[in-house]
């Protein structure tokens, strides 16, 4: 689904990083976008379960370029907090473009952040602890909103989402990494793909392939 994503602000420790991934990937996000501490490299582990492969993480430098970029593509940012503006998710409408921004591990989002925000949410709590772990809040989030879509008959079974293009850009990197990253290599197109997913175009014998 192009038109669902997260965006993190400094969530860095790789266990939740690679959580959160590894739940994106469960409902079928395209993308998700961050914004870490200056010269810090996100990293994973095995949490992910590879996950990372299948996910592009948009790094950004600062949270005001980052809403602006999601903006600009027409979502609706919904900001974890606690405020007293903030509403119930079970409340909230996921069905349309929709940007799911939390916070780092121990303070959520800054006041920055949450200043940009198009409207606040937060997932009401029975017992004494006052939130949940960022990735576990992320999947809460996620899913409500697949299970929304769901119900109104909006879950793309074929890339519907996606420009054709894109799309089929992605099934073959998906399909064939090793000769998507020699065409790239080459700087050449991908080879066009049968009805079945096999490659139709006679890739030259000579070229050495990367595994």
């Amino acid at each position: 689904m192009a038109d669902l994503t997260v965006l993190l602000e400094q969530v860095e420790k790789p266990h939740n990083l690679s959580a959160i991934l590894r739940s994106c990937d469960a409902v079928g996000l395209l993308e998700v976008h961050a914004v870490c501490n200056q010269n810090k490299t996100p990293t994973f582990n095995s949490t992910a379960q590879g996950s990372q492969k299948w996910i592009k993480l948009r790094d950004h430098t600062n949270i005001e370029l980052a809403v602006e970029t999601l903006k600009e593509k027409g979502f609706k940012l919904y900001g974890t907090n606690l405020g007293g503006n903030a509403c119930d998710y079970r409340d909230c409408d996921f069905t349309g473009a929709t940007a799911f921004v939390l916070g780092a591990e121990k303070w959520g989002l800054t006041t920055k952040a949450t200043k940009l925000m198009d409207k606040g949410v937060f997932i009401p709590m029975r017992g004494m602890v006052q939130s949940l772990n960022v990735s576990v809040a992320a999947a809460t989030l996620l899913f409500e909103a697949l299970r929304q879509r769901h119900v109104a008959g909006l879950i793309p079974e074929a890339g519907e989402s996606l420009d054709p293009e894109l799309y089929n850009q992605i099934i073959f990197e998906w399909a064939y990494p090793e000769v998507a990253a020699w065409c790239n290599s080459k700087g050449r197109k991908y080879p066009s793909l049968n009805s079945e997913g096999a490659i139709i175009e006679e890739l030259p014998r000579t070229e050495k392939i990367p595994h």
